[in-house]
């Protein structure tokens, strides 16, 4: 399978199909998104519904009822079921089916009339969805059991970017001076030392540096840095403030890229910080969506998918955590 979906891959360049990617978690919605309503995602080209039962906890499954292959997210929740909007037959959290209006009170309902649900949880404000079975869990944030630090998400944006250009772009600090211009790019130095690639923690692999940038106000700040990948699409960047308003301080940025298809793609970004508690948090965000916008306008100008094999590209030095990312992600999807 795994020389047949390679040579796959190389003439298509769709890496969704893999069966390995179905056994990772991805982040699919903010957990304020699913509320009283259904909420219909498209993961890895396939569409799943989510919803709330009536404990509150999540619950998944394929967009599709079993009767008559109605979308389920166009249904609506009652009383913790997810009710089809076609003939109302009736979904309990746990796949069951429940009610069948047709057959009247008390008919028994076939075993086969039972949706088959997904692993979702609810982890740092997001929704996380695994459609296999897993192999490892969500990346651990240390932080967020720390009071010190305040949580932020950002919501969630649909890029028409292929996952694997985001991944590659979020690990990677050489266009900082020219795609970040705007925001904390302009005077940083285009130069970027050579670069070790380790694992951080049990989570992450990356590496640590030190840049100057500007912050939102316009200070010049110097940061100790860590960039960080977690298949397969997860970049963590850790920030320490050596200088500026908030020197001593300590900053965690998660972006969570998820394929919805082969060149769509969903994001968002959550913010852990232990300083500034009393800024709004739209305030917060707004410099770190805006760095976000200055991404998605380069990315959205490069069409298809990132080639995985790397004789495809031309790299260099400060390529080599993009680099490592890739070899490792070439080797999960034809696993």
């Amino acid at each position: 399978m795994a020389d047949g979906y390679a040579a796959a891959l190389m003439d298509t360049g769709s890496f969704c199909r893999s069966r390995a990617l179905r056994d990772q978690w991805y982040v699919v919605a903010d957990a304020s998104d699913i509320a009283s309503s259904p909420v219909g995602v498209t993961l890895l080209g396939d569409r799943y519904v989510v919803w709330r039962g009536n404990d509150g906890e999540l619950a998944a499954a394929a967009d599709r009822c079993p009767h008559r292959e109605a979308p389920l997210s166009l249904g609506h929740v009652r009383d913790g079921c997810l009710v089809c909007p076609y003939h109302a037959w009736a979904f309990a959290s746990d796949g069951g089916c429940v009610d069948v209006p047709s057959s009247g009170p008390g008919a028994s309902i076939s075993a086969a009339a039972n949706l088959d649900v997904l692993l979702v949880r609810e982890l740092y404000g997001l929704v996380w969805l695994c459609v296999g079975t897993p192999v490892g869990e969500p990346p651990r944030i240390a932080q967020d059991a720390d009071p010190a630090f305040r949580r932020l998400t950002a919501g969630m944006e649909t890029w028409s970017a292929s996952a694997t250009r985001m991944a590659d772009n979020f690990c990677d600090v050489a266009h900082f001076p020219y795609v970040h211009a705007g925001t904390i790019g302009p005077d940083t130095d285009p130069v970027v030392a050579p670069i070790s690639v380790v694992a951080l923690d049990a989570d992450f692999t990356g590496y640590e540096y030190t840049v100057e940038v500007h912050d939102e106000h316009g200070n010049d700040v110097r940061q100790r840095m860590s960039t960080a990948f977690h298949l397969p699409f997860i970049v963590r960047s850790d920030t320490f403030y050596e200088s500026g308003p908030r020197a001593g301080h300590d900053r965690v940025l998660l972006l969570c890229t998820t394929p919805v298809d082969d060149v769509t793609s969903l994001f968002t970004f959550v913010v852990w910080r232990n300083h500034d508690h009393e800024v709004p948090a739209e305030d917060v965000l707004a410099f770190d969506r805006a760095i976000g916008a200055e991404d998605r306008r380069m990315l959205e100008r490069i069409a298809g998918v990132l080639p995985l094999d790397a004789s495809s590209t031309v790299s260099v030095r400060s390529d080599r955590l993009s680099v490592e990312w890739r070899r490792r992600f070439s080797a999960l999807v034809v696993s």
